[in-house]
């Protein structure tokens, strides 16, 4: 695919745009003024391979605190803020990487050039964020698509910080509504050379958001378009980890950790397949290394079917194959697959 090439920025130590790997970020659920909790939940994210977290700033205590989480965490940090331009200049002076504001809502003009002066000054890149469910009344009263709508609001914040001489930009344009999410992403992508965060705002809950997520995201990045993701859901902040980054093996723009495949179930399947996949998955779901993983149901398709996989099982009648690119290697009773299967794979990465 032909990706759309933008402006690179860096949020921390993390280069966003240009030619850059696309990253993955989350937001943490938990109190900013808990620090504790707050540097917990960061660093479950970070062994998961996670590049950016936001956190919520809704006061200056939040924003005081900023100051040890951005001491103490392994990720860059991104400010959230919302219409209090004082507490993005406070979160910029605790160290923050990145803030995530819309300049249109924090009051007057010369609150915009206080904090886009000191972002500049630090090299802290600004995220516009555009929500479908809070645009700037005089657009919401436009007779045109709701896309349309949306990116009109980028563009409007956008000149906002160019106007105050400030280019380190990366913007966003999310609905809950998945084709209004890419239509959006589509038409904002030709008329800026800023960065794209990729998200479908409230997804909801795991399953459905999963869902949402992985087409709406996952056709943009297919289409060349986007250099970081968030995927959204109303559940524990670890699986909007594991979820992008499935999202992005699953479409190459990753090789980092294990790709599992797995055959869907069928007659012919004579182990408890799904059972077996699953502990497949929970086994090595830590290994990092760029390795393709198969659970197939059955002997006869299943080694051949995924020959490309590294290493994997076929299941057979009380037993099962471990086999290496297509090839059987060991023939094993079915409560003994997974010890062997990590045998073969310790012993093949040493």
């Amino acid at each position: 695919m032909k990706r759309r090439l933008s402006k690179e920025i860096s949020i921390g130590n993390v280069k966003i745009g240009g030619n850059n790997p696309i990253s993955v970020q989350s937001m943490c659920n938990t109190d900013t003024r808990d620090v504790t909790s707050t540097l917990k939940q960061i660093n479950e994210m970070a062994d998961l391979n996670c590049d950016i977290v936001r956190l919520a700033v809704l006061n200056s205590d939040a924003a005081e605190a900023l100051k040890e989480i951005v001491k103490k965490s392994p990720l860059p940090i991104v400010a959230d803020i919302h219409f209090d331009y004082r507490l993005a200049i406070q979160a910029i002076n605790s160290g923050v990487s990145a803030l995530r504001l819309n300049p249109g809502n924090i009051g007057k003009r010369e609150y915009v050039e206080k904090v886009t002066k000191l972002a500049k000054q630090q090299n802290i890149p600004i995220r516009i964020g555009v929500n479908a469910g809070s645009l700037e009344k005089n657009l919401l009263e436009m007779d045109i698509p709701l896309p349309e709508k949306m990116v009109l609001s980028a563009l409007g914040h956008i000149k906002i910080l160019e106007e105050c001489n400030f280019d380190l930009i990366k913007v966003s344009l999310k609905s809950s509504d998945v084709m209004t999410t890419i239509e959006a992403y589509r038409s904002i992508a030709d008329k800026c050379i800023y960065p794209l965060h990729l998200g479908v705002t409230e997804a909801g809950t795991l399953r459905g958001g999963l869902i949402k997520s992985s087409a709406g995201i996952g056709t943009l990045l297919a289409e060349g378009i986007g250099d970081t993701i968030r995927v959204s859901l109303t559940e524990n902040p670890v699986e909007e980890v594991s979820a992008g980054i499935d999202i992005l093996k699953s479409l190459g723009l990753r090789k980092q950790g294990v790709n599992f495949i797995s055959c869907p179930t069928c007659g012919r399947t004579q182990i408890d397949l799904i059972k077996l996949a699953k502990k497949v998955e929970e086994k090595f779901k830590n290994l990092d290394i760029p390795i393709t993983i198969a659970t197939m149901g059955c002997a006869v398709n299943g080694p051949g079917e995924a020959r490309h996989a590294d290493f994997g099982i076929a299941g057979g009648i009380g037993e099962g194959y471990i086999f290496r690119k297509g090839e059987i290697i060991a023939r094993v009773p079915e409560d003994k697959l997974l010890e062997k299967l990590e045998e073969v794979i310790v012993k093949s990465i040493k």
